[in-house]
Order: C-alpha cells, then structure tokens, then sequence
C-alpha cells in the first residue's frame, strides 16, 4: 500500500490509492499556484518607492514666476529680489535677524511656475518630485518654519499646491515634501509667545531658560532656530500622531510622501510612529529620513533614509582613499546590515541643497559620470539635484543653491545626454530597480551584480576609479547564468559586440582608468535559457 501518511484524507475517501491521487493533486495544484504567484520581485516592482527616481527643487530657484511684478510687495527688505540671471552670494551676519542676509535672497519662483515644468521632469525618466520645504517661514530655504500648515505667500496658496499635486499625479509621478520637525522659526508665533510670555500654552513646546545661549535651545547653534520639545506629546500630536497632525494632513492634500529633515535628531521611536501615522493615514506613502550615521539601526523606523553613509564609500573610491574593493565590501556590509528592502526606498545621494554641486565636487567628467553610474546601479533611488542633469556648478551654501539654468536644456548639452542615458539605464533593467545585491569576487575592482528571479536580467557592474586600466579574471557567484554567456556593455552603443563571456561562473574583464562597464547576458541557444525562458 503506497505510504502517503494522509490519514485524513483516508478517512474520506474510498481506498488508500484515491487518497494518495488526491494529495498528489492538491500538491500539485499548490505548486502551480505558487509558481504564478507574484514575485517579491514582482511585489517590490509594483510599490512605487522601489528604486524610484527623485527629482529634487526647491520652489524660490526652480521656474521662473510669471507673476513677478504682482508679487514683489512679498519681499519686503531686508529681503531682496533678484534678477534669475544672479547667482547666490555669501552674505552677512543680520543681528536683529539673527541669521545670514544670503538667507534673505529670493529668485522668486512659485507653485505655479514648477507647476508650468512637471513635463520637463517627466522628460528626465523621473519617478518622483521632491520639494524642499514650501511651508510658511521668514527665509527663503523654508527650514524656520512659522506655521507647518500654511504655505509661504511667495510660492502661493493652498490652491496652487493642490494643483501642483495634480499635475505631478497626471503624469503618472508621486510628490514628495519636506518635513522640518526638530525645529521652528525664531520668527514663529508660537515661540516668539512661548519666549517672551512665562505662562504661554507653548511655553513647554520649547527649552527656554538662562542655561541656553540667547535663552533658548537652538538647533547647532543657530539663533534663528529654535529646538522643538519634541519629549511633549502635544508636540508629537500636533506633528504626526493626531487626525489632523501635519503629516497626516499634507497627505491627504495630496502628497504621497516626506523627506524628514535630521531626522537622526527624532531618534528611532519617534520616527517609527511618525512613520506609523503616515502609512495610516495614505498607505504606500513614503517616509525617508535624513540620516548622516550608519543607516542599518534606523531603518526598520522609516521606509528609507537618505545615504550618506553610503555616498561617503562612492566619494571615497572615486578620489582614492578608499580600495575599490574595500568599497565594496563596505557597500555589502550595508546591505546586508541595513536589509535590500530598505536600501531600495533610501535616496542614493551625491549632491544637494547642503553639499557642493556634483560638478563643483567632481569637476573631472570621467570621476563624474563614474559617480554618477554607480548612482543608477546601486541598489536604492538614486536623488538628482535640480540641474545636476545640465553641469551647474556650486559650492557650499549659498552658490550651490542657484536658480535653474534652463538656458543650459539643449539638446546638444553633454551632461543632459548622459543624465538621460542614465536615468534610462535605470528604469529600463528591473534589477537595477528591484533587484538584490550581491558581490563580485574582485581584489582590484569596486564590483557587484545586481539580480532578479530571471537570469537573463543580471546586471553585473565593474568599476575603476583608478588612474590605470585593470584586467582582472573574477567570480560571478550567480548559479543561473549558463557557460558561454555572451555580456554586453548596457552603456555601449546599440549592436556592440560582446565584451566578454562567462565561464563556469568566471569572467574576465579589462576595465578602463575612471570608467565602468555595466554588463548584462544575451540569451544564445544554450539548453537551459531555451527551455526555462531564463526564469530561476
């Protein structure tokens, strides 16, 4: 008698042979559902904060107004208006301000004006819209916030943000705002009553007393910001954990996500219920932290955080203090401490409104677009920085914060070409999108693969950030790419011949100084790809 061991199906059935046909069935059955079943591949390929790319602007730089001559009572001094043809200068120190007169240049650009640019984001392959903060605050960086549910009158109404959302939507993007909770504007009401007034309701919001320089807690010692209190939990509920906190309610106007400014200053049980209340609110919405330390603790309290940590190894290599294959034993370590799930929501940056403009850091094209390839195909959602995609250049803050040089979108600029290219690169390989993560056994080279259930979507990367060219025989430990693989270079030109050919799971490769080869197979008739379509 067949030893099926199902004494309950016996128990139905006429006879022990039925019983085990049937069981057979139903195993059968399972396993073919589970074989049409979606992926996490699939799954990851469906949730838009996967490997999403993030196009970042702030308001006041990004389009010019049309509305400039109606709006010029809104900048009254010491605010001043410029020209959009200036570019941002280090300014003075303004004692009754307490702050940085560069903080008071404004360039004028509106809701409604990036609003009239959503096509031109689009154009980029862009996934999603990043706004520096919009809400109403003295300066024009926004990070002094006065009141987190208005909109600064230079950018325009709520009205215009709804709009704004609406376009980013219809054209199949999602939105994102920043969010400035550890600190306020000295400016604001709220604390300006709490300061000056003992028995203020907002007293407790804040950490006033004789024991802090200029009487209040500041955030780095900046006067013009003071320290929210966030130990209240009248704080808390005004900023993420009532029905009608800030977070909650931007969502439902129509954002999808916030960027948290510091966010390593909330610390990690404030950031999972912040996170908590936005996914309740809008689920799938995305909450990804500014976190300059080791990203892996944090993680499982946001969705994602911006990589610091990580853009420190790609710096690293690329100017040569750190091995290109130390460098990518670090970048493991990070995915495998941080977890591929959330290294693929965090940003993956190299400039922005803090840091020295790309082309400013790296003003060699080839250490460039070297950066910049490692941006695209590591795994996380790489962050371009308004204008990155034309060479503009800036330093520190201010200069790295100019308005947008539209004169520089032609079709014949290099560096849109390569953006484009990039950006392309990106959303067209799923691994590069959703894929995991995995070394390359290399001693000389910065290498690693990037693979999916399907073997003909392995992404294989090899980068040389030295001076001299590299030729290194190395281990591709990816159990489904068949011998006699031919791979191309994804950044060749379309009908390039092969670069070179696996082997029983070797391949030798000559990468150029300060370049990258981004490799994928080609399906021949070798047996298995015919038979299993590539599919693991």
């Amino acid at each position: 008698m067949p030893d099926c061991k199902t004494r309950s199906l016996q128990s139905v059935v006429s006879s022990p042979l039925r019983a085990c046909a049937l069981l057979a069935s139903s195993l059968a059955f399972a396993a073919s559902a589970a074989a049409d079943a979606p992926s996490r591949y699939d799954r990851r390929a469906q949730d838009w904060r996967n490997g999403a790319v993030v196009y970042q602007i702030i308001i006041d730089r990004f389009a010019p107004s049309a509305d400039l001559e109606a709006k010029r009572g809104l900048y009254p001094a010491p605010k001043v208006l410029h020209p959009w043809a200036d570019v941002p200068r280090p300014g003075v120190y303004l004692e009754e301000q307490k702050l940085n007169s560069a903080e008071l240049d404004f360039w004028g650009g509106d809701l409604r004006s990036a609003a009239t640019q959503i096509a031109y984001v689009k154009s980029l392959g862009a996934n999603v819209l990043y706004l520096n903060p919009i809400h109403l605050a003295y300066t024009n960086h926004k990070y002094d916030a006065l009141d987190y549910r208005q909109i600064s009158p230079e950018y325009g109404t709520a009205a215009d943000f709804r709009r704004l959302a609406e376009a980013v939507h219809a054209s199949g993007m999602k939105l994102v705002l920043d969010g400035v909770f550890n600190h306020m504007g000295r400016h604001a009401p709220r604390f300006q009553d709490a300061f000056t007034n003992p028995g203020s309701p907002w007293r407790d919001w804040f950490a006033i007393g004789p024991q802090y320089a200029g009487g209040a807690r500041v955030w780095t010692g900046f006067q013009n910001l003071p320290e929210l209190n966030l130990e209240n939990p009248a704080v808390q509920r005004d900023l993420w954990g009532g029905r009608d906190s800030v977070v909650r309610g931007w969502l439902r106007q129509g954002a999808d996500g916030w960027r948290l400014d510091t966010a390593f200053e909330l610390g990690p049980s404030k950031l999972a219920a912040l996170t908590a209340a936005a996914h309740a609110e809008k689920p799938g919405s995305l909450v990804v932290g500014e976190i300059a330390n080791y990203p892996s603790e944090w993680l499982p309290a946001l969705d994602g955080v911006m990589g610091f940590n990580l853009r420190h190894v790609l710096l690293g290599a690329i100017d040569g203090q750190i091995e290109p294959a130390r460098a990518a034993r670090m970048i493991d370590r990070i995915a495998r401490d941080s977890g591929i799930e959330g290294m693929l929501r965090s940003w993956i940056v190299i400039d922005n409104h803090d840091i020295p403009r790309l082309a400013s850091q790296l003003p060699d094209a080839e250490q460039r677009r070297l950066a910049q390839v490692l941006q695209f195909t590591l795994p996380g959602a790489p962050n371009l920085y308004y204008g990155v995609e034309l060479g503009m250049t800036g330093g520190p803050d201010p200069e790295n914060r100019g308005p947008m040089r539209w004169d520089l979108v032609r079709e014949d600029n290099l560096d849109l070409q390569w953006t484009r290219r990039l950006v392309a690169l990106h959303n067209a390989n799923r691994a590069l999108r959703v894929g995991d993560f995995r070394l390359v056994e290399s001693d000389r080279l910065l290498a690693f693969e990037r693979h999916t259930d399907r073997a003909l979507e392995t992404v294989l990367v090899f980068a040389n950030p030295t001076p001299t060219p590299v030729t290194e025989r190395v281990l591709v430990a990816n159990a489904f790419l068949m011998d006699g693989t031919p791979l191309v270079d994804l950044l060749a030109p379309a009908g390039a011949a092969p670069v070179t050919t696996i082997g029983s799971g070797f391949v030798t490769v000559t990468v150029p100084s300060r370049s990258t080869l981004v490799l994928a197979p080609r399906e021949r008739d070798l047996g298995g790809y015919s038979r299993y379509k590539g599919v693991r």
